[in-house]
């Protein structure tokens, strides 16, 4: 998988995108970001680093955030058709490959990104709580005024910050690939509105190839949610399969 994000202040911006499908299950101790899980040091690393404010200064470090209770995906440097990626295997799992960023709305402009798929998960339903897996997600959080959020939205974020350490996203925009539903489909989590799903490749007739799609994040954004975005604050990739209790593999 691979992402590049395109900004109005800076030129081109390669990036990779990971992020969380589901919140974490309560009771199982605390997230916690291991140093050896570090991806930083290698091509697709550097290809993707962001940067910060102060010219050639050092953009965030991709970590590997283990989530409380779940086995971890493995995320490995990988050549795909010549391709600089990450190969991502997930086998009953959910973690994530993350960066912590923060880019101003008015900053925002399209995020690219391709990924290479071998095959679907067939038990997966992303509007299923039990069954809400995918072999690939694009993963977009985003800041916001938390005051708005409904009295259940007010208790996960609550409840993600006590396990985890961070409060719940304002929202979070993810792209993925769906087995059923069309292309612009819109699905909300079904933990909380505020994750929602953009469709954006449907069925097993693109399969084992790159795929390459550039999307206008505002634009995106607003149809998901039906406001503006705030503040880009988080980027992911993720292929998880801790529901179904399948295997995925992904590049």
């Amino acid at each position: 998988m691979f992402v590049r994000l395109l900004r109005s202040i800076f030129p081109v911006v390669a990036l990779l995108i990971i992020g969380c499908a589901s919140l974490p299950d309560p009771g199982h101790g605390t997230a916690a970001v291991d140093p050896a899980d570090d991806i930083d040091g290698n091509a697709w690393a550097a290809q993707s680093s962001v940067p910060t404010a102060s010219p050639g200064g050092p953009g965030p470090r991709w970590q590997h955030y283990r989530l409380p209770g779940k086995q971890a995906t493995n995320f490995a440097y990988s050549r795909k058709d010549g391709r600089h990626s990450m190969a991502v295997m997930a086998q009953s799992s959910a973690s994530m490959l993350r960066q912590k960023v923060h880019i101003a709305p008015a900053a925002l402009s399209h995020v690219q990104f391709s990924w290479w798929v071998p095959e679907l998960i067939a038990q997966a339903d992303m509007a299923l709580r039990d069954a809400d897996d995918a072999p690939v997600r694009i993963v977009l959080a985003f800041d916001g005024d938390r005051s708005k959020f409904s009295a259940k939205n007010a208790m996960l974020s609550e409840l993600s910050h006590a396990i985890t350490g961070e409060p719940l996203p304002y929202a979070t925009l993810m792209y993925v690939w769906c087995i059923t539903r069309a292309p612009g489909t819109v699905i909300i989590n079904p933990r909380t509105d505020r994750i929602r799903k953009l469709v954006v490749e449907s069925g097993s007739a693109k399969l084992n190839q790159w795929l390459d799609y550039q999307r206008d994040i505002r634009a995106d954004f607003e149809r998901a949610f039906g406001e503006a975005p705030g503040a880009l604050v988080g980027i992911g990739i993720m292929t998880d399969t801790d529901n179904t209790q399948s295997h995925a593999r992904a590049w």
